[in-house]
């Protein structure tokens, strides 16, 4: 009888306990088998190229590189890498810098294992893996202007807590620059306040609160 191949996996994630349960569960699957853990952005790469599994299991959110530094650094090297990005973040910008870096599927920490297993086949057979709800959050994405580079770093100084004043030096711009941009932030993420834009940017995973933006 014909055995099929054993899907060798590399897991990424920075918490131990979420390392060790998924490493559990894609170890009780007959032809699944853990080959590396990883538990910073730089290690992920550095077991990528020395492992080449079938698929990377990837959190978005790791230290020293970010989740999407991870990935445009391994589809660099190797651009037919199987990356499943497995995130509690469910931001339509999360999941749209993801999938545009290269991953392959993104699935959401509160899925369960009887998505996670059908995923990890799906991404390791060369298909492509965006569940119903993660759909229905990049759906979103449509119905909201892009905020250009400029607009976000101001965005940033605004989450910051810095007055126009304060974000005009800051950026080495005019204080009038900076009310130009803050009314087209507002207008394209459709909200009344600046307080109201920093909400929604950290929901929506333009920015992130604490770390400069950096995801």
């Amino acid at each position: 009888m014909h055995t099929p191949p054993t899907l060798r996996i590399l897991v990424a994630d920075d918490h131990f306990i979420v390392r060790s349960g998924l490493m559990a569960l894609i170890d009780s699957e007959s032809d699944m088998k853990v080959v590396a853990q990883a538990t910073d952005g730089v290690q992920t790469v550095e077991a990528y190229a020395k492992h080449r599994p079938d698929v990377l299991l990837l959190d978005l959110r790791m230290p020293v590189l970010s989740g999407n530094q991870v990935i445009e650094s391994i589809r660099a090297d190797f651009p037919d890498a199987h990356i499943l990005v497995l995130t509690a973040y469910n931001g339509d910008e999360d999941i749209h810098r993801a999938l545009a870096s290269g991953a392959s599927g993104y699935l959401l920490k509160s899925s369960t294992g009887d998505d996670l297993i059908p995923a990890i086949r799906a991404v390791a057979a060369g298909g492509r893996w965006v569940p119903r709800d993660v759909a229905s959050r990049l759906a979103v994405r449509r119905d909201y202007g892009s905020l250009t580079h400029r607009e976000v770093e101001v965005l940033r100084e605004i989450a910051r807590g810095r007055a126009n004043k304060e974000i005009a030096a800051k950026l080495e711009i005019s204080e009038n620059t900076v009310k130009d941009h803050l009314k087209n932030i507002l207008a394209k993420l459709q909200v009344a306040a600046r307080t109201e834009a920093v909400t929604v940017a950290v929901q929506r995973g333009i920015i992130e609160l604490g770390d400069g933006g950096q995801g």
